[in-house]
């Protein structure tokens, strides 16, 4: 469960569960074959995913992040929450349109997602959503919103997202790659923005968002942090040993660490797990800010050119 920190300690934002590696048969996740083993039938996800979300629940994660992209993770979800009922008041639930799965439940896809922010898609991907959660989900995102998407300057688009948020879902964007900043602030400023959420990837490889996340946060935005442990690079499955070193003398997993680390972020109002396993999950609710022995300097060493982390994260396999 969540509690309220001793007097002295840093504030951490609450964990939500994210289900990014839990919807689909492969992902970019480091330790897949490990924490799944062979069995990515849809059954087998099904369960997975069930099991994730009790875990998650009997722990007091009440936040839930998906996607049309994400497989059947809207559908895994809704599933869930029809045995469940009495649990969606308490829930908040976020999902995100703008990419569509076309991985056909295969490992081997060529392709395992496409991404066009367009109205059309909107409006195909909104009933999709409906029916597969069994109802809106809180928060709706646009799907990696980058400087040059047209959703930035597609009056009709930008009309129906306005409708959407007068109807009381709070519209937002989540953002990717190396300009992840520009993109914010270009949603932020727009005149009459639907926006008001950003789900935005933070970690101590790839910090480049945090003052344009600290901007919005200081505009009354709701802020997410996704990939917080980097794909699994930032975990035992991972090879930063720097990273590592600093996670073992801090007494902590270097997953811990990681989440930790954006946990204490003071503009994050979520940080999102992606835990496959309750053992997982659990290091991850471990997690503490880094001491204060940890070396400030040593934190900001870490990170490392926006450009080379995206494309090294473009350039992950699979699995």
């Amino acid at each position: 469960m969540h509690e309220s920190p001793e007097p002295g300690t840093p504030r951490l934002a609450p964990l939500g569960l994210g289900l990014a590696a839990l919807g689909r048969p492969a992902y970019i996740t480091a330790g897949r074959g490990e924490s799944l083993g062979d069995d990515r039938s849809v059954e087998a996800m099904r369960s997975r995913a069930h099991a994730m979300l009790d875990a998650a629940w009997a722990r007091g994660i009440r936040f839930v992040d998906a996607a049309r992209s994400y497989g059947r993770a809207e559908e895994f979800l809704g599933s869930w929450l029809a045995a469940h009922p009495e649990r969606r008041a308490e829930l908040a639930v976020e999902s995100k349109w703008g990419y569509a799965y076309v991985g056909d439940w295969r490992m081997d896809a060529d392709v395992h997602e496409r991404k066009e922010h367009s109205l059309a898609v909107l409006e195909r991907q909104w009933p999709e959503t409906l029916t597969a959660l069994g109802g809106p989900p809180d928060r709706y995102l646009v799907h990696s919103l980058t400087p040059e998407s047209p959703a930035l300057a597609d009056e009709a688009l930008l009309d129906r997202l306005r409708e959407l948020a007068a109807s009381g879902i709070s519209i937002g964007i989540s953002t990717s790659g190396p300009h992840q900043a520009d993109a914010l602030d270009a949603a932020r400023v727009l005149p009459d923005s639907p926006f008001g959420t950003v789900q935005a990837t933070w970690n101590l490889l790839e910090p480049s968002a945090g003052p344009a996340l600290a901007r919005a946060h200081d505009a009354g935005w709701f802020v997410v942090v996704k990939e917080a442990v980097a794909n699994g690079r930032l975990t035992p499955a991972g090879d930063d040993t720097d990273a590592a070193a600093l996670a073992a003398a801090d007494g902590q997993t270097l997953d811990a660490f990681a989440l930790g680390a954006a946990r204490a972020q003071p503009w994050a109002d979520v940080v999102l797990s992606g835990a496959m396993t309750t053992a997982q999950l659990d290091a991850n609710l471990a997690s503490r800010a880094p001491g204060a022995a940890t070396d400030a300097a040593s934190l900001v060493e870490l990170a490392e050119d926006p450009a080379a982390y995206w494309a090294a994260r473009s350039a992950r396999a699979w699995a």
